[in-house]
């Protein structure tokens, strides 16, 4: 997933609801005409865009046996803060996962506190996003493949001006190509205990229309998880995040937003590189109960040997799991975090944080 601070605040929002579609009922024949409908309402809370309800409804089928579960779906939300957005995805997984496709349209209006060298600045920001990501599976565990995406904002200041730095980044148009890496050895992608995943992109963007702009990013995002004793998992995560100079700050590497660290609101440190280490111990209760306790620390800068110059942002907390389905292992997840400004963030979504 190609993480932005901003826009995509809406239209990832939406997406983590069709997410969870595929695992709220996994289809058991195959054929698309073997497939079935799944509608599922989820509420939901972060710093950024508040708390609110998304919806997401989705036809699923597989294409054969040995395949993933291929989901076409729609879904919406909508936030107390006036943010909303509505999505279009496709994921297609072809046989034997030879081949996998993921397409994502959405349409954001996304309301935020953007953290300047002047203050907090409550701005707007709206517009259109459009990916596609197809993989060729290379062995059942390690894919790769190419991505596209199409991306027109427009930023309004809620109040006061947008600072001169940032006025460039006001109404850009913007075409990337990348590459993605997935290797991925976890025994379950909904609740994994034991195993690894690597994924990483890299890509180039260009401004089209209006003055010539180009910039680059790459990521990795290292997972391993663990069990420990019959009922506990500790799960591990590790970012790395770069971009070049001229990366527009709403696709610049941000604690929060690349990483999916809890603690800090996404567009509040935000720089040209980024390193985070997050960990996590879940246990479980009982069959449908479970709790989290957790905790992680980044560094954001203009270059990987100035990270320590703007100090550490770490932040630690604790959650509560209830699994949804006695089917399949997918929980509805309330967390609360503290972070070293002594801030209180809460976070109410579906699924595990990494």
């Amino acid at each position: 997933m190609l993480a932005t601070a901003g826009l995509a605040a809406g239209p990832e929002q939406t997406e983590r609801q069709l997410d969870h579609i595929e695992a709220a009922q996994k289809a058991e024949g195959y054929g698309f005409r073997n497939g079935s409908v799944v509608v599922a309402p989820v509420p939901f809370s972060n710093p950024m865009i508040g708390s609110g309800l998304a919806l997401g409804a989705g036809y699923l089928f597989k294409t054969s046996p040995d395949a993933n579960t291929s989901v076409i779906g729609l879904g919406g939300l909508r936030s107390d803060n006036g943010s909303q957005a509505a999505a279009a995805r496709v994921n297609l997984a072809f046989p034997g996962n030879r081949w996998q496709v993921k397409a994502f349209a959405a349409r954001a209006d996304a309301v935020y506190d953007l953290y300047t060298g002047l203050g907090v600045l409550p701005v707007s920001q709206d517009g259109s996003l459009v990916r596609i990501n197809a993989a060729y599976g290379v062995t059942p565990e390690l894919s790769a493949g190419i991505l596209l995406r199409y991306l027109e904002t427009s930023i309004t200041p809620n109040a006061g001006l947008l600072p001169s730095s940032l006025q460039p980044d006001a109404d850009l148009e913007i075409g990337t190509f990348g590459l993605s890496l997935d290797w991925d050895r976890r025994d379950d992608s909904d609740y994994p205990t034991q195993g690894t995943r690597l994924t990483a992109f890299a890509t180039r963007s260009h401004t089209l229309g209006g003055l010539s702009r180009r910039y680059d990013k790459g990521y990795a995002i290292l997972d391993g998880y663990r069990p420990l004793g019959r009922r506990g998992v500790l799960a591990l995560r590790g970012t790395l995040c770069a971009a070049s100079g001229n990366t527009p700050f709403f696709d610049q590497c941000s604690i929060g937003a690349t990483d999916n660290m809890r603690g800090f609101n996404s567009t509040q440190f935000i720089g040209a590189r980024s390193v985070s280490v997050q960990a996590e111990y879940r246990r479980r209760f009982s069959k449908r109960w479970g709790g989290v306790v957790f905790a992680g620390t980044g560094w954001t800068g203009p270059e990987f040997g100035d990270l320590t110059q703007g100090g550490s942002h770490s932040a630690a907390g604790a959650g509560l799991r209830y699994r949804v389905s006695r089917k399949f292992p997918v929980d509805f997840s309330i967390d609360v975090s503290r972070n070293n400004a002594q801030e209180t963030q809460l976070y109410v979504y579906v699924g595990q944080r990494f």
